[in-house]
Formats: C-alpha cells, sequence, structure tokens
C-alpha cells in the first residue's frame, strides 16, 4: 500500500497518508491509458470542416460546348472536378468523430495515470485548500510554498469558487473536480495537486 505525505499550504508536512493500493497503486497499463486517450481527443473534434461538391458550387448549368465537332474533350459542365472553381470530388463532409470506450477501460485508465503520478512523485497532497478570498497572489504563493512547479492539475472534491478563481489566472495551472477528471488532462499536466478530501473522494468513487 502506497503511503504519501500530506502538507498543509505552508508547505509543511502535517502527516502521512496511505492511498489504496486499487487506485493509487497499480501498474500502469499504457496500453489502456492510450486507447482512452484518442477516445477523448477523438470526441473533442466539431467535425464542421466541409467542402462543396459539383452540385453545390456556383454555374455549370448548361454544356460548355457540343459534343463532337470541336476537336476538344466532351464536357457536361464547366463545374465538374476537373475545372477551375470546379466541385471537390469526394471531399470532407461534417461528421461525427465521436465513439464509445468501455466504462471499464476509462476507470482503468483515470487509475492506471493516478498511480503513475505516485511512482513518478507527481502528486501532492494538501491537507486543504480553503481560502478566505479570491486572490491569485495567494494561490501563487501557497504553490510556491508546496514547490509546485511548471504545468499544474488542482483536483478538489466539490466547486470552490475562492479556489478555482485564485488558480484561474495563473499560467499553465487548472482546477477540475474529482467527477469531471480526465486522461487528457491527468497526462497533459505533470504536477497533480490534490486535497485530502479528493483523494478519500477518488477512493470512493473509483474503488
Amino acid at each position: 500500500m502506497p503511503s504519501i505525505d500530506v502538507y498543509n499550504i505552508e508547505g509543511k508536512k502535517v502527516k502521512s497518508v496511505d492511498l489504496k493500493e486499487e487506485i493509487f497503486g497499480i501498474e500502469p497499463n499504457e496500453a489502456v491509458v492510450h486507447s482512452v486517450l484518442v477516445n477523448f481527443l477523438a470526441n473533442q473534434r466539431q467535425g464542421t470542416q466541409s467542402t462543396k461538391t459539383r452540385a453545390e458550387v456556383r454555374g455549370g448549368g448548361r454544356k460548355p460546348w457540343r459534343q463532337k465537332g470541336t476537336g476538344r474533350a466532351r464536357q457536361g459542365s464547366i463545374r465538374a472536378p476537373q475545372w477551375i472553381k470546379g466541385g471537390i470530388a469526394l471531399g470532407p463532409k461534417p461528421r461525427d468523430y465521436a465513439y464509445t470506450v468501455n466504462k471499464k477501460e476509462k476507470r482503468l485508465a483515470i487509475r492506471s495515470v493516478l498511480s503513475s503520478k505516485v511512482l513518478e512523485n507527481e502528486l501532492v497532497v494538501v491537507d486543504t485548500l480553503d481560502m478566505k478570498e479570491i486572490k491569485t497572489s495567494e494561490m501563487a504563493k501557497a504553490l510556491n510554498n508546496l514547490k509546485v512547479e511548471g504545468k499544474a492539475l488542482i483536483l478538489l472534491p466539490e466547486k470552490n469558487e475562492n479556489v478555482q478563481k485564485s488558480a484561474r489566472n495563473i499560467e499553465d495551472v487548472k482546477t477540475t473536480l474529482v467527477n469531471t477528471i480526465n486522461v487528457y488532462d491527468l497526462l497533459k499536466y505533470n504536477k497533480l495537486v490534490v486535497t485530502l478530501d479528493a483523494v478519500k473522494k477518488l477512493e470512493e468513487v473509483y474503488a
């Protein structure tokens, strides 16, 4: 069972806690993580790209010249694909790229990334992140005390307006909730700052 130190917002160690083996101590499954990540990115695609076919471009209502006797190749419309300003043959049309992935795979991918965060010392557990007011400088100071550098994802058990608004103007820092986490965000941000309540909620949800 993995154990991790818990700090306060001043950067001082408060205690140590044991993490559940089945969530924070499994062997990461890279194949499943990759599969779920590709699914997430595909589901984000809008699929709004579009080209006009020969039926949609302007002009070309009549045959440009008679079928025989001109010495030129026969043509039926000046808006056929081979003509300048003609329609596009087999071009992209609006479509939905979304597809589903097994729910068990998604849960396994989350547990795999959380376990890798523990293995790579990228998980920072803080006892509480309660802030009395919305103040970006206070949040930046807290992250500095916790020695959090680079991209950081702050994971909260529930909505906390003071914390979320204090962190939103800090570059490369994002806040999210336990019930909205995804593999993409967990991989994008190299440091994961988690409150103690969020750890307990993760263990309840993903156990």
